[in-house]
């Protein structure tokens, strides 16, 4: 291939791409309405592969606006509300016990945090131990459940909130 094709083909790629953003902030901002420069903030932190606090008095649209985001890109969502006695294999999961034709075995059950688009509500209402478990999962996107390690499908992004008044 000669290096103008090279240039057309990518050229025509990212011409494919500028579109595919442009119908997804449209159809985003058909429902989360007034919130433009948001909406294009969290799409670049999607691309990018990362993660986003979002603040904002409630009422604002922020759980609207992941969902929508979800929705659109068809990844699995799931929300964790943060609250003091939340603990951390609420938001992990855990192996329970399972009565299989009179056998017990371990099996896991899967915590909000194997969503691909979680949305992390009032972060800052969290203990410590329940923040940690969190950041593992946003910094390796793996988590730990009773010492095995589980690699969190891809794409995942966490998109947390917080209320400024109650800081």
């Amino acid at each position: 291939m000669s290096e103008d094709e090279t240039r057309g083909d990518a050229a025509g790629r990212i011409e494919a791409f500028r579109t595919a953003v442009d119908t997804l902030k449209d159809a985003v901002g058909r429902i989360v309405v007034g919130q433009d420069t948001v909406v294009e903030e969290v799409l670049i932190c999607l691309f990018a592969g990362g993660h986003a606090l979002l603040e904002g008095a409630p009422g604002l649209g922020k759980t609207l606006l992941v969902r929508t985001l979800s929705d659109a890109l068809h990844l699995r969502f799931s929300r964790i509300q943060f609250t003091p006695d939340l603990m951390p294999t609420d938001i992990t999961g855990t192996n329970v016990v399972v009565d299989d034709g009179g056998r017990k075995r371990f099996e896991l059950q899967k915590g909000p945090l194997f969503g691909q688009l979680v949305l992390a509500d009032e972060i800052n209402r969290a203990t410590p131990k329940t923040q940690s478990a969190l950041l593992e999962a946003m910094a390796e996107g793996s988590i730990t459940i009773a010492g095995t390690r589980h690699v969190l499908e891809a794409p995942f992004v966490v998109l947390a909130t917080e209320n400024p008044i109650e800081m």
